[in-house]
């Protein structure tokens, strides 16, 4: 695990450098066909939101023959997508993090717009500020963090900036939950925390009484939604497998009541860094995995599921687990993997001399301490935990339906930039559907999945696929240079595909 960021300056005002995806797709000078396919993406949601010239639209992204091409296909392919219809030109899979900290947090030090700043420049399109729940941030801190969540909002224009918290859920973990922005927001989530937080009613323990309060606090959110209160509101489990403390039939529970609000886990918990060897990272498991059953952990866990495979939840990465198991059934439960960020590894913050977080609901700004960190486990939003979504736009709306819908891939380190799935009638030549669409064949019928991967970018060109059976290694035409600038020495992305 590299560590690539600078460090903060005494100001902490300004932004991590590298040649990033959303920097490379700003670049007009770089064609469309040198892109990778996140920097494509990127380039897309620019377009779209009217952020890059005037002159350019979306419709440029597809040649003559390729929108023909695309509308040749619209009949078949209006028969196999289920609900929805994927746009022409396809999604924007925008990458995200929906699990943050900030000084608004008990533990946590940076302000919003660093971490904002940060993900932006690791690529991020959207990220949901969830401070940890409790009495202190019930009573004021849900109020004090939206003023700086709305700045953000505004300085940072190409990064869609949530509002939400981290919930004690009642007789379980912690999940995040958040909503759409509004007039709403902040009052529809303190309202929610001081009624069915499990450390602000004191409700932690495991009793039937706990589990029905975390039921009505997602019936409470679907409720507000209904009414219009708030334009969307979503829940995800955080790290579930860490304490063995959400069961089975909780998680069938929460997914059942609400499963257009209650959609999904974290296949990958955050505080990767935590598995970093001493002396140069904390030298724990990867996500601070290295707990043991406690008196309310579900007792049919095994003693393997206190840690991680790879940085990914036992529920997760066990054939034939949970996860699949909800899936076998025909529940949808998506998993996603975030930063968890509250301290990052290696920075030369420390917080701001002063202050009493109790009275105020957050820590002084963060100051320039001058001395590498390396006892954290945590890294900035999007350095390396990453869930792609893929929205029909850029918007807030749009992310949400993503991830609702299961259009949804993740990943670690950044070592693809693209993921490209999809299931069709076998030998038909049809487009299909991508994740989260839905394939209705006859029964029997045969089924043909394809999977095309794209690696990350490498200087030298070298970029090759793994030695996967049955995988074969393409790499995208680049057009001709143009005759008014250097041609680029970036290499055309490479991409491995399996057809089955």
């Amino acid at each position: 695990m590299g560590h690539g960021h600078h460090h903060h300056d005494h100001e902490h005002d300004h932004e991590p450098v590298g040649d990033t995806d959303a920097s490379v797709a700003r670049d007009l000078s770089v064609p469309d066909g040198e892109l990778s396919p996140g920097q494509l993406s990127r380039r897309r949601m620019f377009r779209r939101a009217g952020l890059l010239g005037a002159g350019l639209t979306a419709a440029g992204v597809l040649g003559g023959e390729g929108r023909a091409a695309a509308a040749a296909t619209r009949s078949d392919d209006a028969r196999d997508e289920g609900r929805g219809r994927e746009p022409r030109d396809g999604y924007l899979w925008l990458a995200g993090d929906h699990h943050i900290h900030t000084q608004h947090s008990s533990d946590g030090i940076y302000r919003v717009i660093d971490h904002v700043r940060h993900a932006n420049a690791y690529g991020l399109g959207w990220m949901v500020i969830t401070d940890h729940g409790g009495a202190t941030h019930a009573k004021i801190g849900v109020e004090k963090v939206n003023p700086d969540i709305v700045a953000a909002r505004a300085a940072v224009k190409d990064t869609l900036v949530f509002q939400g918290l981290e919930w004690n859920i009642p007789a379980a973990e912690h999940g995040t939950v958040f909503v759409a922005p509004g007039r709403n927001e902040v009052a529809t989530l303190k309202e929610f925390e001081s009624s069915f937080d499990g450390s602000v009613k004191g409700a932690s323990s495991n009793t039937p009484q706990n589990e029905a309060l975390a039921i009505a606090g997602l019936n409470f959110l679907a409720d507000a939604v209904r009414k219009r209160r708030v334009p969307d509101a979503l829940f995800f489990a955080n790290h579930p497998s860490r304490k063995g403390i959400d069961s089975p039939h909780e998680i069938r529970g929460w997914r059942d009541a609400q499963p257009s609000i209650a959609v999904g886990m974290e296949g990958a918990p955050g505080h990767q860094a935590a598995g970093i060897a001493k002396p140069n990272g904390p030298g724990g498991g990867r996500g601070y995995y290295d707990s043991n059953p406690g008196a309310d952990s579900f007792p049919g866990y095994p003693a393997e599921s206190y840690k991680t495979f790879g940085g990914f939840d036992w529920m997760t990465a066990t054939v034939g687990g949970l996860w699949d198991s909800l899936l076998a059934e025909g529940k949808p439960w998506w998993i996603t993997a975030n930063s968890d960020s509250h301290w990052v590894h290696g920075d030369t913050s420390d917080r701001g001399p002063g202050g009493d977080f109790n009275a105020n609901g957050r820590y002084e700004d963060p100051v320039y301490k001058g001395v590498p960190n390396f006892g954290s486990g945590d890294f900035w939003p999007g350095f390396y935990s990453r869930t792609h979504a893929g929205a029909e736009d850029f918007s807030y709306r749009a992310v949400m339906d993503a991830l609702r819908a299961g259009r949804v891939w993740v990943d670690h380190g950044g070592l693809i930039s693209g993921l490209v799935v999809r299931a069709r009638p076998a030998g038909t030549g049809r487009r299909g559907v991508t994740l989260g669409g839905t394939l209705q064949v006859r029964q029997g019928a045969r089924v043909e999945l394809a999977i095309e991967v794209t690696l990350a970018g490498r200087r030298t060109g070298r970029s090759s696929c793994p030695r996967w059976p049955g995988w074969t290694s393409s790499r995208a035409t680049s057009p001709a240079p143009s005759p008014t600038r250097t041609p680029s020495p970036r290499p055309a992305p490479r991409s491995c595909s399996r057809t089955r």
